[in-house]
C-alpha cells in the first residue's frame, strides 16, 4: 500500500476528514458537494490532488449534497445513506455517475447517526460490521453481520485493508469479535479525532 499525506489546510479545520469530499472508485473519482457549508471549499484542493490519479472525474452539483462518509462500497455496488449531509438529489447524481461507468448504487434511510459509515463497515467476504440501527436494516440482511456492542459504537467505523482490519484503539470487545471472524486487527490511536466524533475511515481516501 502506498500512502500520500496531504498538507494541512488551516482554512478548513474539518479537512482532516478527507473521505467526505470525494468518492473514489476503480473507474472514476466523484467530487462531492458537502452538506456542511463550512466544508464546501475543501473540494477545490481535493480536485487538484485527484487529477494526479484519475482521468475520469465527476462532480456533484447543487442542489444536490453528498458527503462520502455516507457511501459504502460493496464490490461494484454503492450504498448511499440519506442524512443531514446527503440529500436525495446528491444521491441520484452519484448513482447516475456510477451507472455511467457500469456500477450501481442504492439509498439507505438513516435515522440517528451523522453518516452511514458511522455505524457500518464492509469487511469483504460478505462480512458487515454493524451497530445500532444498521443491525436490523432490511438492505443489509444478506450479509454476515458482525454486531458491535452499543457501548463500543465508535469502533463500528473501521477499515478493511489487504485482509487487515484497522480499528480505533481502546475497544476490546470490538477487537475480539473481529479477530474471532478471522481477521488480523490493527489498533490505531485516533482519540483526538474521536473528541469531534470523527471516525477512523473519515481520515483517508482508499483506492
Amino acid at each position: 500500500m502506498e500512502v500520500t499525506v496531504l498538507e494541512p489546510d488551516e482554512n478548513f479545520p474539518d479537512s482532516t476528514f478527507v473521505e467526505d469530499v470525494a468518492l473514489l472508485t476503480k473507474e472514476c473519482a466523484i467530487i462531492t458537494n458537502p452538506g456542511a457549508p463550512s466544508r464546501k471549499g475543501e473540494i477545490v484542493e481535493m480536485k487538484n490532488v485527484l487529477q494526479n490519479f484519475y482521468t475520469n472525474i465527476e462532480e456533484v452539483k447543487s442542489p444536490g449534497t453528498l458527503e462520502a462518509g455516507d457511501v459504502m462500497m460493496v464490490g461494484s455496488h454503492f450504498y448511499i445513506g440519506l442524512s443531514k449531509r446527503t440529500n436525495s438529489n446528491g444521491a441520484k447524481q452519484v448513482i447516475q455517475f456510477l451507472e455511467k461507468y457500469e456500477m450501481s448504487g442504492s439509498v439507505v434511510e438513516l435515522e440517528k447517526v451523522l453518516h452511514l459509515k458511522t455505524g457500518v463497515a464492509y469487511l469483504e467476504n460478505n462480512n458487515l460490521v454493524a451497530c445500532g440501527e444498521f443491525v436490523s436494516k432490511r438492505e443489509f440482511q444478506k450479509f454476515n453481520i458482525i454486531e458491535i456492542d452499543e457501548s463500543e459504537s465508535y469502533a463500528a467505523n473501521c477499515i478493511w485493508v489487504n485482509d487487515n482490519v484497522l480499528i480505533p484503539k481502546g475497544f476490546p470487545l470490538t477487537s475480539r469479535i473481529i479477530k474471532k471472524a478471522g481477521y488480523i486487527v490493527k489498533e490505531l490511536d485516533v482519540s483526538e479525532f474521536q473528541k469531534l466524533d470523527g471516525g477512523l475511515s473519515c481520515l483517508s481516501l482508499r483506492f
